[in-house]
């Protein structure tokens, strides 16, 4: 079956510059905002979105996280205390002054769930360490932490309570940080018991200086960073704690992933120690009980075999963090120490003790998979479909969702796909405010799993969300176009997501061309859900092309263990009968198509997709073909083309046959006769209301046989017009005009006047009826676009 799309909004004129390829062990820190649904009922998938807190913002001091390096400019991105407060006129900067409408304006938008970055009371070292290397208006980061307890600069608890409470209202879920792997240099915990995390009692290389200012307010303890990070001329991997009780002069190693430098404003906790495990799975267990949504910082790094690469390394392994070669071990003595996934643990002890929480774990370096199916994780980071969808990569992505449903599909539906995050770019400057863009987030908006928005992505903010600032250095104000095209075209799909969160009846399919290849830059995909159904397609390149779907990438059946491929019609299943149609509508552009469940079957759908060009077909509605309801008609009418109802067009060619005959009425010289003989009439009417007509007398022909005689002589005329005045002269001769006929004749001439000046120029015979085929396109919405295609055969 053929489906045309018609062109795009927006043109693409040229192609965007290609974005700078990010490194695969490099990945994002925390997006603002994220949600889910309930563990127990993944089908109902929410969407995510970042938001800006009312204070600070949450990146550690440089050296920075995940791979980025050093940096004296660090790009920042208003908080809900600017964009919120310029907004609303009014200073915001607590939990519970966020507005209602900001909520409501979230829920309209598709979004269920708010993740709150930089929730809780933060580390005052780690502000002091960014001001001593000049910024004076940075604060410290969400990922050095004092304390988990909600920041009293947003409120307290009592802030926080009043904002979850109204967001419940709006049907929004609020999401909290964590960050297990560290704690704050100057936190409660390192002060206090030191011991739970990695040290040493001498100084890891002789270089090390630590002559810099004491960071501690705490006036039990001393705490220098090395001297180093101050000009950014090396990156330690231990801070000093000197405790004035007793002396004791600990090298604290700092929180570190083994990728870049080391975080220096935390310190890495020792999790070969179960006390140290027990004690922040009790905290986890606390924030699970004041949030049904963790997102988990990190997470990779504390999967035991990471635990063991960078702080317990085998004797002779590499890969571990600077100066730990030291405290290689077995694998039996590691195995001793932590016997059991510490992930693992915290999964089941959740599920028995706080149920129905989400956990959502950023991980990478390939752990998505086991992170779900090993360690039970509900949620896991897709950075696979930011990177991969903004550079091209299209083969790859593809072949990276063919392996997973090769393997178990039930892992889509547990990723966190997004276009941005506070450690990328910002979604616009990444993908652009064009097609690409909405193309993208179509993907993101209709795959199983969780979207996840982040702050400013729908606005199209350029500044990027800055991690460790309270206050924007960019003036924004919302893009008002990029804004309307996504409450329009994504925010719907948003809304519908229990179409498109499962992964049960997810089937990827391969777009082949009409050369016999397959075109990767496409992806297409089905996917229902009781009795609903989605037909997605999207080309991820500057090129156009035309190809068909019609059989399925290879998927695990999970029934028989075995893999299978499965056909359009099996996956959107549909009855095979000749006599049956489905209508369905394209959401992107608001036309809806007509298609015959037979050629569905045998030669699946063929479509042409241009630049960038996305379809996304749902609202399909099963269609009998009748004598009353002739959709079969209507089908061959349409040829493939969209209307913007079908019922509306299947009842425009019912009433055909009466519109032709209308036409042919009121055809341009029937018209002009029309208004002669009026004009005329009118003309003698005082002639003619002198006189009645007289009752015919013995011998003397009736009225009848005048009326007869004037249309014999409009028959025997040569032309129209030699009609008309032959009727008004035998009008004029042989009768009478009945006043009861003046205003009628009146309102006529009026009328035809006016019809006379609207109609177009007659090119053809009036007496020659137009052909079904001149007919047809008036049916349809744009012209037709011709292209050979297979056929059906009928039964």
């Amino acid at each position: 079956m053929r489906f045309h799309p018609p062109a795009p909004t927006n043109t693409v004129t040229e192609p965007p510059a290609e974005a700078a390829k990010a490194s695969s062990a490099t990945s994002t820190s925390a997006s603002k905002t994220s949600t889910s649904p309930a563990p127990t009922a993944p089908g109902n998938a929410a969407t995510a979105t970042t938001t800006r807190r009312p204070s600070t913002s949450t990146k550690p001091s440089a050296p920075t996280r995940h791979g980025c390096p050093p940096s004296s400019s660090w790009p920042r991105a208003p908080t809900s205390g600017s964009s919120s407060s310029q907004k609303y006129l009014r200073h915001i900067h607590r939990l519970d002054q966020i507005p209602d409408e900001e909520l409501r304006l979230l829920a309209d938008r598709g979004i269920t769930g708010l993740w709150l970055i930089g929730l809780w009371e933060r580390s005052v070292a780690s502000q002091t360490i960014k001001r001593l290397r000049g910024h004076t208006d940075a604060v410290a980061s969400a990922y050095s932490l004092k304390e988990y307890q909600i920041a009293e600069d947003l409120g307290g608890n009592h802030a926080y309570e009043n904002l979850r409470d109204r967001a419940a209202r709006t049907g929004i879920r609020l999401a909290s940080d964590m960050v297990p792997n560290h704690m704050g240099i100057d936190s409660n915990w390192v002060i206090e018991n030191p011991d739970w995390f990695l040290y040493r009692w001498e100084s890891p290389f002789p270089v090390y200086r630590f002559e810099g200012p004491d960071l501690s307010t705490d006036s039990r303890v001393e705490i220098k960073i090395e001297d180093h990070y101050y000009d950014q001329s090396d990156a330690a991997v231990v801070f000093r704690l000197r405790h004035h009780r007793d002396g004791a002069t600990r090298y604290m190693y700092h929180g570190n992933d083994g990728t870049t430098f080391a975080w220096n404003d935390t310190a890495q906790l020792d999790y070969s120690k179960a006390a140290v495990r027990e004690h922040v799975i009790q905290v986890i267990l606390h924030v699970a009980r004041l949030f049904p949504i963790i997102r988990f910082d990190a997470a990779m790094v504390l999967a035991k075999r990471h635990v063991q690469r960078l702080w317990f390394p085998l004797p002779g392994a590499g890969g571990s963090i600077p100066s730990r070669a030291e405290n290689a071990m077995t694998q039996e003595q590691f195995d001793s120490l932590m016997p059991h996934e510490f992930w693992r643990e915290v999964v089941d002890r959740v599920a028995a003790e706080v149920p129905g929480t989400l956990l959502l774990a950023e991980a990478f370096w390939l752990l998505e998979g086991y992170f779900v199916r090993t360690l039970g994780m509900h949620r896991v980071y897709n950075s696979a479909f930011m990177n991969m969808l903004r550079d091209e990569e299209n083969a790859k992505y593809r072949s990276y969702l063919k392996k997973t449903i090769e393997f178990d599909p039930d892992i889509l539906k547990r990723y966190v796909s997004f276009m941005s995050n506070p450690d990328e770019r910002t979604a616009i400057d990444q993908f652009g405010s064009g097609d690409k863009y909405f193309g993208v987030c179509t993907l993101l908006a209709t795959l199983p799993g969780l979207p996840m928005f982040g702050h400013g992505q729908i606005e199209g903010y350029t500044e990027r969300y800055g991690m460790e600032f309270k206050q924007a250095k960019m003036e924004e104000w919302p893009n008002e176009h990029l804004v309307a095209r996504h409450q329009h075209e994504i925010a719907p799909l948003l809304k519908n997501r229990h179409l498109f969160a499962e992964s049960t009846n997810f089937v990827l399919y391969d777009f082949w061309t009409e050369f016999g290849n397959v075109d990767e830059n496409v992806f297409a995909y089905s996917n229902r859900s009781h009795g609903q159904r989605a037909i997605i397609l999207y080309n991820n390149s500057y090129g156009s092309t035309y190809g068909t779907i019609h059989f399925s990438a290879a998927s695990v059946d999970k029934a028989t263990g075995r893999l299978r491929q499965r056909s359009l019609s099996e996956g959107l299943d549909l009855p095979y009968n000749y006599f049956t149609f489905f209508a369905y509508r394209d959401t992107a552009h608001g036309l809806e198509y007509l298609c015959r469940s037979t050629d569905l079957h045998h030669t699946g759908l063929s479509i042409d997709l241009r630049g960038y060009q996305y379809a996304v077909l749902i609202n399909w509605r099963e269609l009998h073909a009748t004598v009353e309801q002739p959709w079969d008609q209507l089908y061959d009418a349409l040829n493939g083309a969209g209307v913007y109802s079908v019922e509306e067009a299947l009842s425009k060619l019912r009433l055909r046959p009466l519109h032709e005959a209308f036409r042919q009425a009121l055809n341009e010289n029937h018209i002009r006769a029309f208004a002669t003989v009026a004009s005329e009439l009118a003309a003698n009417e005082t002639v003619s209301i002198a006189t009645k007509p007289a009752v015919p007398k013995a011998g003397e022909r009736p009225f009848t046989d005048y009326k007869e005689k004037a249309q014999q002589q409009l028959l025997n005329a040569k032309s129209p017009t030699e009609k008309i005045n032959g009727a008004s002269a035998t009008h004029r001769e042989q009768l009478a005009f009945d006043p009861r006929l003046q205003p009628f004749v009146k309102c006529s001439q009026r009328f035809f006047e006016k019809v006379l000046q609207n109609l177009p120029a007659e090119t053809e015979d009036p007496t020659q009826l137009a052909s079904a085929a001149e007919v047809k396109p008036s049916l349809a919405t744009e012209p037709l676009h011709p292209r050979p295609t297979k056929a059906s055969a009928r039964p």
